[in-house]
């Protein structure tokens, strides 16, 4: 017993040594290790592309003038300075910016996901003549470039009238530019941002809850909207967190409807687009003065740069607290796997 415990560590150096010399072993070992590198480089090359941005523009907004135009200064200011943060407060009236916003982006999350989740579980359960063709229409939306209907929104909306009835008490259309109108009526209609993904996200979802589920509440004598507001809704959570959240995002960094429909009160994205001339503005008091700062490209990156992370810095903070339910959401929803 004895001798054949001693020759076990003899036994199991020789088949080490055995299996070192195989060509197989350094086949799979190699294999092991080129996924390894291949992962890392993918994993660093897709971070760097994805924070570089960020950490340029953190690298610009805590500079002064002076390191700007000193070559001698890359990344790390000599001196770290808040002046621009103060700066685009102060001049681009940041508070009432941030709360209109906020407004605008609540209430276009809250009518999307209610508009969306009927409509996607109507286009889940509910099967007439037509309805994928009425589906696939839903999802070439999400294909039609916004460039497209631009001119027929904006003349819509400026000439807004309902049936005639507006124009008939009041002698002429109504004027929804430069109100909030316009994202209200789209969101309400199913025409906001990116509505066609959040149908599509809804009835995937709803696809994969069990018919079975339904049918045990309609046997209890539960009708139609009371199984889906008891029932199914509860169920759907994970879905509606991930288009509520899709729907806030979106609106807040839109661009082109805002700039399309807003000239005040001003938002985030259209605060951005004249930070540079209206932080020089408030620096100078207007004129050629400011005109020549709006003309010195240094000014102008080191004003768009923070005022650009000024406009994210909430969203960042909401993901932050946000993150768990978001990723959770986002994998019982069906985007992943």
């Amino acid at each position: 017993m004895k001798t054949e415990t001693a020759a076990m560590p003899h036994r199991t150096r020789k088949e080490q040594l055995h299996r070192l010399a195989s060509a197989a072993y350094w086949v799979e070992f190699s294999k092991k290790w080129l996924w390894v590198i291949a992962r890392f480089v993918l994993v660093f090359g897709i971070s760097f592309v994805i924070l570089y941005p960020i950490l340029l523009k953190l690298s610009i907004a805590f500079k002064s003038m002076d390191d700007l135009y000193d070559s001698t200064v890359i990344w790390v200011p000599q001196a770290f300075t808040l002046e621009n943060f103060r700066l685009v407060f102060k001049a681009m009236n940041y508070p009432a910016v941030l709360r209109n916003t906020m407004l605008l982006s609540s209430a276009v999350m809250v009518l999307q996901t209610i508009i969306c989740v009927l409509a996607g579980y109507g286009f889940a359960r509910i099967k007439f003549k037509g309805s994928g063709l009425l589906f696939a229409a839903v999802i070439f939306t999400i294909l039609v470039p916004s460039q497209t209907i631009m001119i027929p929104l904006y003349l819509h909306f400026k000439n807004f009238d309902l049936f005639g009835l507006i124009e008939l008490f009041t002698g002429k259309p109504a004027n929804l530019i430069n109100t909030y109108w316009p994202f209200i009526i789209s969101s309400m209609l199913g025409m906001g941002v990116k509505t066609g993904l959040y149908v599509y996200i809804f009835r995937q979802f709803f696809k994969g809850i069990p018919r079975e589920i339904e049918e045990a509440a309609y046997v209890d004598g539960a009708g139609y909207f009371t199984t889906f507001a008891r029932v199914i809704l509860p169920n759907a959570i994970p879905s509606m967190v991930t288009v509520m959240l899709f729907s806030f995002v979106w609106q807040w960094n839109d661009s082109f409807f805002t700039n399309m429909y807003l000239n005040e009160p001003k938002v985030m994205s259209s605060m951005m687009s004249s930070a540079g001339y209206g932080i020089a503005t408030y620096m100078t008091g207007g004129g050629q003065a400011a005109n020549s700062l709006v003309q010195d490209p240094f000014f102008m990156s080191m004003m768009m740069n923070t005022s650009v992370l000024m406009a994210i810095l909430p969203l960042i903070i909401l993901y932050v607290f946000v993150q768990r339910h978001f990723v959770e959401s986002v994998e019982r929803s069906g985007l992943v796997g």
